[in-house]
């Protein structure tokens, strides 16, 4: 084998390959045109990716691998010679006289290559190395086809990066799945694997060797039967089935994103993204739950999550060994109390909202109708269950279910509509039935009766009526009780909800301003049909706001709840919202600066009063522009806690899988992990205070010398020292520009990455009180990230991170 040895040079050679059949972001490569030695590395066009030897742990054996090139802990996405080390420095990765890309050691022997290029001569092949992190062979004499002689997409290590696909290539036999290390100091062949098996329909499996350690449930023409396939803010998910190819991918929302899903060598998928902090961020993980564990429960048991004793027996099903099941034991599963009377008798029991059985013995047809496979299954005796193979447009096919049933779970949430028809004797049809009408009569008598003796009090309590609101309005602090309003009388106060009278429309529905008979003006939130928030967050907002009083708080006066009615009745604010204000045409004298200053005094007194002085501490979880309102003396009232959440005295932060808010005024901790805390307000306080003083969206906001957001512009103009050219232009022409500075200072303070950094709503309020006391110097804020594209993003009022590889 010839081996070159001549000096390393890097030759940038920027090419635009053709997506037509491999890659679909076309990028700026890396040509090498030279050896690559130990101490050598090769940089990506575009500073991505870097290849190059590398050793893992205290060992002396060197690796050819691939690693992010902007982030300073090193992080391995490939590697060539896993199972082929070189012991010592003396290796070199080059392009051999076959056309093959080897890794020789100090003697000249290959310990590694890639697959067989057609003999084609060394001069005829270049090795490339994409933004995306392929490394690929391509033939210089037909560069421009976009076919690949080879790519290390190919061949997947233990991370699955943007673009690559995990399954099969059916043309050529090619399996692409993710294997792990052997161990956290060991790159080699590992135990776990995470592969698309295409049995029956196909499956993602999480296996440690042979066993099973999680599974997606089958494709269903829309998404697998256990995953929501749902984009988010990070990814966007895709899978694909063909007659020539079947594999899962995604791409990135923003190619900024640094994001990997990897294999750990404990049995366990991460899905990791790279942060401010300088960390990678699990932001998902499987299994997830105990219920992705496999066959949690065993055979013909169905796993929820939130029961109290997580496994149940099937209808017709008893456990197999009662006592290990009164242990919490469940791995033996169930058994049939009796046999069926086949088949005689004999039903079907719709499971709705499941991950359907694993298809250990299966039969599958394509084309036949829900109904046709119901008569097929009640006519073999050994058929336990089926179900619709695709539900993708009209559905179509048929899959059935012979012997036991396994890895069942109640889905949390779920967008398939996939039912799973289980066989049960008519004697337990029939009793299950009855006892499901029962406990729905029982419930339905017990909630009317609670209803109605709830009414009763509450009437008995509270004989204020809409025209009494003055009198609410003048009650005390310690009056909390909140009067239930008639809707003959909102309707009356609204003109009958008149498109004249609304003023607005948010997440609950839309707002209508109202005049009561005694002349009092309120403003009405009318729950919507299809609001994205719904009944939940209106009783939210009832519960705490109605315990809540402070001057810098918007005063619930009332509610109504009638049928299917739901509004609530609030303080009439006639300057309408900041947003308006600040963002809006409205201009004038409203944009003077003392106003700006006064508003986030009050901003801020109201959060400290939710967070320390309220008799619950209250995080509002949705602080932003529009949910800040302004009365007739333009004092700002914080409004809106249908998302706000209370803490008990002792407790800190709190975790959830639901985060619910407005970009760009979340808190990174929120956004991508679901922690919440009062620092998280802070954070987007912080937001409020830049937007209020700038007069401009974080997340609109464009320069033509970056891409930063605002919190990204304002941080750098202050480590240019340019912070004044921050302040909005319709400012008036004099104003103390050191108060202004101050408060870009304190902003910057509150929206720093770091939640222990930001501080608490009492300091930020002694910083805004004393202009002599010296700040601290704030540090880099979050998601100080630049954008790559030239879309405006739209602001959303809520949104949930559902993560796309599990369940």
């Amino acid at each position: 084998m010839e081996i070159l040895h001549s000096p390393l040079h890097f030759f940038i050679f920027i090419t635009l390959l053709s997506t037509a059949t491999e890659l679909s972001r076309s990028a700026d490569t890396i040509t090498l045109s030279q050896p690559v030695r130990d101490n050598e590395t090769l940089v990506s066009a575009g500073a991505k990716f870097e290849l190059g030897f590398f050793g893992a742990g205290n060992s002396s054996n060197r690796y050819v691998g691939i690693w992010f090139y902007n982030i300073p802990v090193k992080t391995i996405v490939w590697v060539a010679n896993r199972d082929d080390p070189i012991n010592g420095s003396s290796g070199v990765l080059q392009i051999g006289t076959g056309g093959n890309l080897v890794i020789v050691d100090g003697t000249g022997r290959a310990v590694w290559w890639s697959t067989n290029t057609a003999n084609l001569t060394s001069n005829d092949v270049a090795a490339r190395l994409l933004d995306s992190g392929n490394l690929v062979l391509i033939d210089e004499n037909n560069h421009g086809s976009g076919n690949f002689l080879w790519q290390s997409f190919d061949h997947p290590f233990d991370t699955l990066l943007a673009g690559m696909k995990l399954g099969w290539d059916l043309r050529i036999g090619l399996n692409r799945y993710l294997t792990s290390w052997r161990d956290l100091d060991d790159p080699s062949t590992g135990d776990i694997t995470y592969a698309v098996e295409l049995q029956g329909l196909p499956q993602k499996f999480l296996r440690r060797n042979a066993s099973v350690i999680e599974r997606s449930g089958p494709w269903d023409g829309n998404q697998f039967s256990g995953v929501l396939m749902n984009p988010n803010a990070i990814i966007n998910p895709n899978f694909v089935m063909t007659a020539q190819e079947v594999y899962y991918t995604y791409q990135l929302n923003d190619d900024s994103t640094i994001t990997r899903a990897v294999l750990s060598p404990s049995g366990t998928l991460h899905r990791c993204v790279w942060n401010n902090s300088m960390q990678w961020t699990v932001i998902y993980e499987l299994p997830n739950d105990s219920c992705d564990e496999y066959s949690k429960c065993g055979p013909n048991a169905m796993c929820t999550i939130g029961d109290a004793r997580m496994c149940s027996c099937l209808t017709g099903y008893t456990p197999k060994s009662p006592q290990e099941w009164a242990m919490l034991v469940w791995s033996s599963g169930c058994v049939k109390k009796k046999p069926l009377n086949c088949p005689k008798g004999e039903g079907f029991e719709k499971l709705e909202g499941v991950k359907v059985p694993d298809m250990l013995s299966y039969w599958v047809n394509k084309s036949m109708s829900l109904d046709e496979c119901r008569a097929k299954c009640l006519k073999n005796c050994t058929c336990t269950a089926y179900t619709q193979a695709y539900i993708a447009g009209k559905g179509s096919g048929c899959l059935l279910w012979y012997g036991d049933l396994i890895d069942i779970r109640k889905l949390i949430q779920s967008s398939s509509n996939q039912n799973v028809f289980i066989r049960v004797m008519a004697s337990d049809l029939g009793n299950h039935k009855w006892k499901s009408w029962l406990v729905v009569a029982a419930v339905a008598a017990s909630l009317c009766l609670a209803i109605l003796l709830l009414l009763c009090f509450w009437r008995r309590r509270t004989k204020k009526r809409l025209g009494k609101i003055s009198e609410v309005q003048a009650g005390s602090e310690d009056n909390l009780e909140l009067p239930i309003l008639d809707l003959e009388d909102i309707t009356k106060a609204t003109n009958s909800f008149s498109s004249l009278n609304k003023i607005g429309e948010g997440g609950f529905g839309p707002v209508y301003k109202g005049l009561t008979s005694d002349g009092v003006q309120i403003a009405v939130k009318r729950l919507s049909q299809n609001s994205r928030q719904g009944c939940d967050e209106f009783k939210n907002e009832v519960l705490l706001i109605a315990r809540l009083q402070h001057r810098n708080l918007v005063k619930l006066l009332g509610c109504c709840i009638d049928g299917e009615e739901r509004m609530l009745v609030y303080e009439y604010m006639p300057n309408g919202s900041l947003d308006s204000l600040i963002f809006g045409n409205r201009g004038g004298n409203s944009l003077v600066w003392r106003r700006r200053f006064n508003i986030i005094v009050g901003v801020a007194r109201g959060l400290l009063y939710l967070h320390r002085d309220s008799r619950l501490r209250i995080i509002h979880r949705d602080l932003k522009a529009s949910n800040v309102l302004l009365d007739s003396e333009m004092n700002p009232k914080i409004s809106d806690f249908g998302m706000a959440r209370a803490f008990r005295g002792d407790q800190l932060l709190e975790k959830t899988k639901r985060v619910a808010g407005t970009y760009g005024y979340m808190s990174p901790q929120y956004a991508i992990d679901g922690i919440f805390s009062t620092k998280s307000d802070v954070f987007s306080f912080g937001v409020l205070v830049l937007e209020i003083i700038s007069g401009r969206r974080n997340r609109e906001f464009h320069h033509h010398d970056h891409n930063f957001n605002l919190l990204g512009h304002a941080w750098k103009l202050w480590l240019q020292g340019k912070a004044i050219e921050l302040i909005d232009r319709q400012m008036e022409d004099s104003f103390p520009i050191s108060e202004v500075i101050r408060c870009i200072q304190i902003g910057l303070l509150c929206v720093q990455q770091s939640p222990d950094q930001r501080p608490t709503m009492s300091s930020v309020l002694l910083m805004l009180d004393s202009e002599s006391a010296s700040l601290p110097q704030p540090k880099q804020p979050g998601f100080y990230t630049e954008r790559f594209n030239d879309q405006i993003e739209v602001e959303t009022s809520e949104f949930t991170i559902t993560i796309v590889e599990g369940r």
